[in-house]
């Protein structure tokens, strides 16, 4: 039996029984919110029982241990706790600029005892249960808190033990590269539906590997005549089949039946390897127990949210949090997440485990999951070592996500869950347990950004304490966590700017996990689109109603909270109820503006700004010999694409340049000699600058650009995000000046520049 045989029969067969699991997970998630509504219909009505329990609560949070009262000094010695502990942290930043093992662990343990005292103190003391609408409120905030903290938490505890492999990489590189360690690698290349110019600088990138002992296969899930008659030109194999079934995973698992590589590689249609991929990655299977090595995920264009807001070299994609903090913590459980591409699998190992899972959309995750319970060890390399391209805007970026979301949450409902599944180790399950529990979080966000409205609207103060409470519970645990953000995630996100992304999506998000939980199958896959371009700004409607209805909730919020405030103070009454209500209104209105900022800049998300090409131009610099009619001119590019160039003249022509002329372009460096047409002349910093474009390129030449523009190894570097103050700068000047205004003739050559 093939593995494709075996895999529908095992679904035929798990059929039903994850039709069962369905139910049971889907009851007892909505049995626990049946049951927290029905405890606070009864609170509501009035019942005795409900009543007394609440009451007493409502006491103890009134009258707390007194180690959970704040000391009875002045304000300036219960800041004392605050500046001591953001002394230590500065220190140990200063004195390790990026995590050590001794670093790490040492400020990670501050943050674990600052979050239990925190979650004691929030637990203890400060819920507002005098009334059921209050009470409501309150608890519901607190859960809301606990499921965030929670994720965090365990995120926490597993960087206590991060692992760098990248040593690791060098010594085992050396057989390889030796040739003492040779196994046979089959490069898959699946395609649905992307356009041609895609595929074949993929193709080409792969066929650049420097490994003789490999063979590169397109496999196209689509049957298109142009995918096969691109694999005769470029000289890969080419295999189809006659369905889709099960997308991705059964266009991989029909590929598994046409080929007898060792080991695997899976590269996605927009994913183009550095050369020295398999010589870097290769070698880590000389361990007969290893099973899968994955690598991250680098862009060579900016991400749909950095190009909206023009932050296109300054903030970095999304997915570097995810590549840089979470996968290194995983590793370090050896829960390490299967990404669906950039990785190596042994062929053998994967047999084993019954081929790419087919129950879920992620099939790269839970087949990940599948190997780990098989017993074998699956390991990060954190090096970049291929490129690809980010959704090219925000809807195509919202749909990417939503489908992560549902395919991974589908975990709960299928054979492969990582909380049940046999042969995990205790380790393993809690790591996995964070990823689904970050996917939650989503709706914890925007329970935060309609509380301020509760505040206004409804009366509500979910949270009692008072100023010296704050300042000595909240204030330490929040300002530590606020410094070291940035350098706990190898200075890949801000804290301001993370807020930002989660908020432009949460709402769709948080409808995702709701609806996965109630009817986890009801959507099918759906491709990301790319290599897509636009003239010209687009509002995304849909995903921006409901922020802009809680921008609208939070104004009013605002204007009617500081109206009270003012009201109150101009009436000069004080009688404890009014006191504990005007607190309630003070931080009604600060997290009314604080909702406000954020919600106009996740807005400022939504406008997708033009991308005039679809080809992406680089910022690399060569030197370039132009031969114009029988003149000759030397210069160097400023930028360069696939399809042309910009050149800024070193020395002066004897000779005037017009729109159409042909020129013959040499790149010495590259062993490159293209056929060019000037598009435009201009100057540039005192240099004659032209625009030349490649009207015809051959396969040996169009193979030496994709080489020089893609493939040098070390050529993705790593950007570090501005801090949190430099961020909070960015974002106030991008709400003064939006690129709507401010920047409506964009110009090819500053769109997705990647610094190379």
């Amino acid at each position: 039996m093939t593995i494709t045989q075996s895999n529908q029969a095992k679904y035929r067969r798990n059929l039903r029984k994850s039709q069962f699991k369905i139910r049971i997970a889907t009851l007892f998630l909505s049995g626990v919110v049946i049951l927290s509504a029905i405890i606070v219909a009864a609170w509501f009505a009035g019942e005795d029982k409900i009543n007394a329990i609440f009451a007493q609560i409502n006491f103890l949070q009134r009258n707390p241990p007194m180690w959970l009262e704040a000391p009875m000094v002045t304000g300036k010695y219960l800041l004392a706790p605050t500046v001591a502990l953001l002394l230590t942290v500065w220190a140990v930043i200063k004195a390790s600029p990026q995590p050590r093992v001794w670093s790490r662990r040492l400020v990670v343990g501050i943050l674990l005892l600052l979050t239990v005292r925190y979650v004691v103190w929030r637990s203890l003391s400060t819920l507002n249960l005098n009334t059921p609408l209050n009470g409501a409120f309150s608890l519901g905030l607190f859960c809301l808190e606990m499921l965030v903290l929670c994720s965090a938490t365990i995120q926490l505890f597993l960087m206590l033990n991060v692992k760098e492999r990248r040593n690791e990489a060098n010594q085992k590189s050396i057989a390889v590269i030796e040739g003492k360690f040779n196994p046979s690698v089959d490069v898959l290349i699946p395609t649905y539906n992307e356009p041609t110019f895609i595929l074949r600088r993929t193709i080409i990138g792969c066929q650049a590997l420097e490994y003789d002992n490999k063979t590169i296969y397109l496999l196209d899930d689509t049957r298109r005549p142009e995918m096969k008659a691109l694999a005769q030109e470029l000289g890969c194999e080419y295999i189809s089949r006659p369905d889709n079934r099960h997308a991705k995973a059964g266009n991989l698992n029909h590929a598994l039946t046409k080929i007898d590589g060792e080991l695997i590689v899976v590269f996605d249609a927009d994913f183009i390897p550095t050369s020295n991929f398999l010589t870097r990655t290769v070698g880590f299977f000389q361990d007969e127990k290893l099973a899968l090595v994955q690598t991250p995920q680098s862009f060579y264009n900016a991400d749909p949210i950095a190009h909206n807001l023009g932050l296109e070299n300054v903030v970095t994609p999304e997915e570097e949090v995810f590549y840089r903090q979470i996968q290194p913590i995983k590793d370090s459980a050896g829960s390490v997440v299967c990404a669906g591409t950039s990785f190596v699998v042994r062929r053998s190992a994967l047999e084993k485990a019954g081929g790419f899972i087919t129950e879920s959309l992620s099939e790269d995750y839970f087949t990940g999951i599948n190997l780990s319970a098989k017993g074998y060890k699956l390991i990060y390399l954190d090096e970049k070592l291929s490129a690809g391209l980010a959704a090219e805007n925000i809807g195509a970026h919202a749909t990417q996500r939503i489908r992560w979301a549902q395919g991974t949450l589908q975990a709960f409902f299928i054979k492969s869950n990582p909380l049940t599944i046999k042969g995990l180790r205790p380790l393993q399950r809690l790591a996995h347990l964070e990823g689904l529990l970050n996917w939650f979080s989503s709706i914890s966000r925007v329970g935060f950004l309609l509380m301020p409205l509760a505040y206004s609207f409804l009366g509500i103060i979910p949270i009692q304490a008072t100023v010296e409470e704050a300042l000595y519970f909240l204030l330490p645990f929040y300002l530590t966590q606020l410094m070291v953000f940035s350098w706990l995630n190898s200075h890949s996100r801000s804290a301001i700017l993370s807020e930002i992304y989660s908020i432009a999506l949460a709402f769709p998000l948080a409808l995702t996990v709701v609806k996965v939980m109630l009817n986890p199958f009801s959507k099918g896959f759906k491709v990301t689109p790319k290599g897509n371009a636009s003239n010209k700004f687009y509002f995304n409607w849909n995903l921006a109603l409901p922020l802009i209805i809680l921008f609208i909730g939070n104004a009013v919020s605002l204007w009617r909270n500081l109206g009270m405030c003012l009201a109150l103070l101009w009436q000069q009454v004080s009688t404890p109820q009014v006191v504990e209500h005007f607190k309630g209104l003070d931080l009604g209105w600060i997290w009314s503006i604080y909702n406000l900022i954020l919600i106009g800049i996740a807005l400022l998300i939504l406008l997708d700004a033009p991308k005039a090409d679809v080809y992406e131009w680089f910022d690399l610099r060569r030197v370039v010999r132009l031969d114009i009619g029988d003149k000759t001119a030397w210069g160097v590019t400023t930028m360069i694409s696939e399809v042309g160039a910009e050149i800024a003249l070193t020395q002066q022509i004897p000779m005037e340049l017009i729109p159409n002329q042909s020129v013959k372009l040499e790149i010495a460096e590259d062993n490159l000699q293209l056929n060019a047409e000037i598009i435009r002349t201009s100057i540039k910093d005192e240099f004659l600058t032209i625009r030349v474009k490649f009207p015809l390129v051959s396969v040996p030449q169009h193979r030496r650009l994709v080489e020089m523009l893609f493939c040098r190894p070390g050529q993705w570097k790593r950007r570090c995000t501005p801090g949190e103050l430099q961020s909070f700068i960015l974002l106030f000047k991008i709400l003064l000046k939006p690129r709507i205004l401010f920047d409506r003739n964009v110009d090819v050559s500053a769109i997705a520049v990647s610094k190379v």
